[in-house]
């Protein structure tokens, strides 16, 4: 693939053709706080990411935990095509033979394919934290790693605290490397452990490291506790280093790991550097990081380069309207080629090409065009709307409704004559009780309906579906199965308007609506008379002639 850089920059010059990802999401990502994962999740990850085609995949330190224990002994059952599965250990304990010492000897045990051990090179750790010479440490590096060789194929040595050791003392760092290249390592790690370096730091750095290692495989390991990891390993790669060490979704110790899912388009859709990824194993790159996040039960980060929900989000309508005619004048990328899409968000800031992008999204087979006076009613309800509090960002469900107002496509399938909602509690220690009462009209016949609820929402969501269901049978598939409430404004206190958005599903489908009022019932009911509405229409179900063509929830 062409690399997207202007063509006066020689950055060419010291690339690699290719970058060996080393990926170690089970075993630094694990160590992000808030994060454990089970047995079974770190088997399910692995298999993962060797189905996207990730060489190297670093499964945890044998001999660590029960758990790392029990994940190697499961995975001498893998059958992978394309990546291998690394061990991690540290060099021999001081004071004792590397053959036996009992941390390497669990490497010998796991089954990995490869393995990867950490030394100190930077000399102050050597005399301080292990308490030995600096020339004790080289021998422990070469020894450690001669060892592993006799037994694994492939072995690399991640230099720990590399760039501050390079700062401290550059020769003893280098000393370092030299050693493990003596002991026969197939890779030399450039580890930012702190996470403090900058790219220009590490440019010139791994260059020099290059210069003196031209035949060494020099890796690049970076924090980002300067939120810089992604842009130091992408500096490292300029430099020459052709094995690049990273997370998924950057999860980490501290502020986390480089982001692999960051570093795998820039380096081989921007710079033109093959990352041994395919172009077809690529457009899975946003469902590999929403697969991780769920393992790691954390919630997607919206705005994440490359993969998040607003990755390619546009709001302004003269963005929409510009990547309408061409959708490079507003994206950097075809975010299909990383397995995202573009998304036209609705909102105060709306012209009418986002209405008819959002229109064509939803409902690919009906036409509009900018003239109809139907784009121009439902861009000025939206932005009426939006200023008294509703947002539709997130409800396109309500979005596709209002929509249908406008062009005149909308009938009720039900109008409510009224609701009410109680909420008893009996004793300190016990819980309250909900439940909600609803009076409708479905064809001019009036409907009366009680339900009991977890809360005053789930009541009447209840009751609502209880009084409709015999007219819409339909309904009885649907159900609620998220509710957000947020507070609008703080400077009226407890009148302030509440927005309310809730999430339905009938197993098959999920969609969001939207609802605001200073009473947080009338709120939730808004939202959920649109989430039957919006069921009802998308179900086809024909609304009786005798409702209003007007929907309450929206006057």
């Amino acid at each position: 693939m062409k690399p997207n850089f202007p063509s006066q920059i020689d950055i060419r010059r010291t690339l690699p053709d290719k970058v060996e990802l080393f990926d170690t999401t089970l075993r630094d990502g694990a160590q992000t706080a808030g994060i454990s994962f089970s047995v079974e999740d770190k088997k399910r990850i692995a298999n993962r990411l060797a189905e996207f085609g990730i060489e190297w995949i670093e499964g945890g330190w044998p001999g660590a935990s029960p758990k790392d224990d029990l994940f190697f002994e499961l995975m001498k059952a893998r059958d992978w095509n394309r990546s291998k599965l690394v061990a991690f250990g540290c060099t021999a304990r001081p004071g004792q033979a590397v053959q036996d010492d009992r941390g390497l000897n669990r490497l010998l045990e796991s089954g990995a394919d490869a393995v990867c051990i950490f030394g100190k090179s930077w000399d102050i750790h050597v005399t301080k934290a292990l308490g030995i010479s600096l020339q004790e440490n080289l021998s422990l590096v070469r020894e450690s790693v001669a060892f592993l060789k006799q037994h694994f194929e492939t072995v690399f040595f991640d230099a720990e605290h590399f760039f501050d050791g390079f700062a401290a003392n550059e020769t003893y760092a280098m000393q370092v490397l030299d050693a493990a290249t003596e002991g026969g390592a197939d890779a030399v790690v450039l580890c930012d452990t702190n996470g403090g370096s900058i790219p220009f730091q590490v440019f010139e750095v791994v260059s020099q490291v290059k210069q003196h290692l031209t035949d060494q495989v020099i890796g690049m390991h970076a924090h980002n506790d300067c939120e810089m990891s992604v842009a130091n390993s992408v500096a490292a790669v300029r430099a020459g280093a052709s094995h690049v060490q990273g997370t998924i979704n950057g999860i980490g110790e501290r502020c986390g790991n480089a982001n692999l899912v960051s570093i795998i388009p820039v380096l081989q859709l921007k710079v033109g550097v093959d990352c041994g990824v395919s172009a077809e194993d690529l457009t899975q790159l946003s469902s590999l990081s929403q697969f991780v996040n769920e393992m790691a039960n954390r919630l997607p980060w919206l705005h994440q380069p490359f993969v998040g929900q607003n990755a390619f989000a546009h709001k302004g309508g003269i963005h929409v309207s510009a990547i309408r005619k061409q959708s490079n004048l507003y994206e950097h990328m075809d975010p299909l080629l990383v397995g995202n899409e573009p998304r036209i968000l609705v909102s105060d800031q709306a012209g009418r090409s986002n209405i008819l992008s959002k229109l064509q999204e939803l409902e690919p087979d009906f036409v509009l065009t900018p003239g109809d006076p139907a784009v121009a009613e439902a861009l000025q309800r939206i932005k009426a709307l939006e200023a008294s509090g509703y947002a539709f960002e997130g409800a396109d469900a309500s979005f596709q409704l209002l929509l249908h107002r406008s062009m005149r496509r909308f009938k009720r399938h039900f109008e409510l004559v009224r609701f009410r909602v109680y909420d008893e509690k009996r004793g300190h220690h016990m819980d309250t009780e909900s439940e909600a009462t609803v009076q409708v009209r479905v064809a001019g016949k009036m409907i009366h309906a009680a339900a009991l609820g977890n809360g005053p929402v789930n009541a009447m969501d209840r009751a609502l579906r209880a009084a409709l269901v015999d007219a819409y049978p339909s309904l009885e598939t649907m159900f609620l199965t998220d509710f957000k409430v947020r507070v609008l404004t703080t400077k009226e206190a407890t009148e302030a308007a509440v927005r309310v958005l809730v999430e339905s599903s009938d197993g098959q489908h999920k969609w969001s609506t939207v609802g605001v009022s200073t009473d947080v019932l009338e709120a939730a009911y808004r939202a959920l008379n649109d989430a039957i509405e919006y069921k009802l229409v998308r179900d086809n179900v024909p609304p009786p002639e005798a409702e209003n063509a007007e929907s309450s929830c929206q006057k």
